[in-house]
């Protein structure tokens, strides 16, 4: 079976496994042995070159509004379905001509991929057509052994904008009484780099990102939006209790015990004390995600599970 990925990415080809960026996106294209194009390549492909040819829309749709992106990808592909990139429904804060011309390529997918299971009955009442869970994945290859002694700090899993839940994270982080730490993320206001209580963290790979998240003792983020996960996932690798969105896939299976509603901060403190004071808590919720982790979304499960979906719609 062929499967092509489009995006925006420059990438033309295969990922190999030890890439040292290997996000989300990429592991998915690995574990299914697949080739990813730039979107504008779907003119230039042949016809019927792929089995299923999967999209990923950026968020910046403008460089390809002059694309008949659905004949294209009907021309290149024998199936095509329509992955989720963000919060569902971010589409609809486009201009109203971009915002229909990315209807139009979900409508007409013959499947759907979510992050989430919110998500899935989002898409499913919408579209009105089949969608599936496309579980957050991390190919493990490049990260060594991780030492869990000497983790101290928390960590935010985003900037004190909306769009991240930042400044509802750093509340919370503060019962810690730790050092508080948080990526530098593309929606970062200067202005924030200029705060005295809040130090970040440069943007660095992916194998980079592993590596100092495993620095760090605790963990929150109470970003709104139901999306990938992938921070949740990450702790929940190394065993960082993380506090986060109930409605995250990742954070709910993982961290079933610290997930909540993403405003609701008198709980999220609350559970932030306790992981602080009580260290056989803290213990149990970082070796439940472990193995939650290996339960659900190891590489093998999520082979399992993308194939299940591919024999059912191919």
């Amino acid at each position: 079976m062929e499967i092509a990925w489009f995006s925006e990415l420059p990438l033309e080809g295969k990922v190999k496994r030890g890439f040292k960026n290997m996000r989300t996106e990429f592991a998915w294209f690995v574990a299914q042995d697949a080739t990813h194009h730039n979107i504008t390549k779907l003119v230039s492909l042949p016809d019927n070159s792929y089995d299923l040819g999967v999209i990923i829309i950026p968020k910046n749709v403008h460089h390809f509004l002059n694309i008949d992106v659905v004949n294209q990808l009907k021309r290149v592909c024998k199936k095509y379905a329509f992955m989720q990139e963000g919060p569902s429904w971010f589409f609809q804060d486009l201009p109203l001509r971009e915002s229909f011309w990315f209807y139009d390529i979900m409508v007409n997918a013959d499947f759907v991929l979510a992050h989430n299971d919110r998500d899935k009955e989002y898409y499913e009442g919408l579209l009105n057509k089949e969608c599936y869970i496309n579980p957050t994945l991390m190919i493990e290859d490049s990260i060594q052994i991780q030492s869990e002694n000497g983790r101290k700090g928390a960590i935010i899993g985003g900037n004190l904008v909306r769009w991240y839940g930042g400044f509802n994270s750093l509340i919370v982080a503060q019962q810690f009484d730790e050092e508080i730490w948080a990526p530098q993320m593309g929606r970062m206001l200067p202005e924030e780099s200029q705060l005295e209580d809040l130090n970040h963290l440069p943007y660095m790979e992916w194998q980079e990102w592993i590596f100092n998240l495993n620095r760090f003792k605790y963990a929150v983020h109470l970003n709104p939006n139901s999306i990938g996960g992938t921070f949740s996932l990450n702790c929940a690798y190394l065993g960082i209790p993380c506090i986060g969105n109930l409605h995250s896939n990742t954070q709910r299976i993982c961290f079933p015990d610290l997930s909540v509603e993403p405003d609701n901060l008198r709980e999220a403190k609350k559970l932030a004390k306790k992981l602080r004071s009580d260290e056989d808590f803290y213990l149990y919720c970082s070796d439940l995600s472990k193995t939650k982790y290996k339960e659900h979304f190891s590489e093998e499960v999520y082979k399992t599970k993308i194939n299940k979906i591919l024999k059912t719609e191919l």
